[in-house]
């Protein structure tokens, strides 16, 4: 469920990719077996095109990678955490459509990030 321009983090490659990630993150927690994360998938590939360059968006299968999603608290799925520069700015969960998943986004984001 992951693009060439969606990174597919795991629990052994998280911490440095936050690291090494210039622009803002946006990580989707989901799991195959979740039809809300198939429902919002295609709205978080359309974003990741549309903000190509301003936002990068990554997914983690909580299935295969249990330590991240349980230090940061991912109790239900689709989880979406948005990070800058290494620092989570907050976090938000459920299927939405595409404009406010962007809105939820942006919220934690300043707006130089936007």
């Amino acid at each position: 469920m992951a693009s060439d321009k969606i990174l597919v983090l795991t629990d052994s490659n998280f911490k440095e990719t936050l690291e090494k990630t210039a622009v803002p993150i946006v990580i989707d927690f989901w799991a195959e077996w979740c039809g809300p994360c198939k429902m919002v998938a295609p709205s978080v590939e359309e974003l990741a095109e549309e903000l190509k360059g301003k936002i990068q968006f990554a997914k983690m299968d909580v299935d295969s990678n249990q330590q991240v999603p349980m230090q940061f608290a991912v109790r239900s799925i689709p989880t979406f955490a948005v990070f800058n520069k290494g620092n989570l700015c907050g976090k938000f969960t459920g299927a939405m459509a595409k404009d406010q998943l962007k809105k939820e986004i942006f919220r934690y984001l300043p707006e130089s990030a936007q």
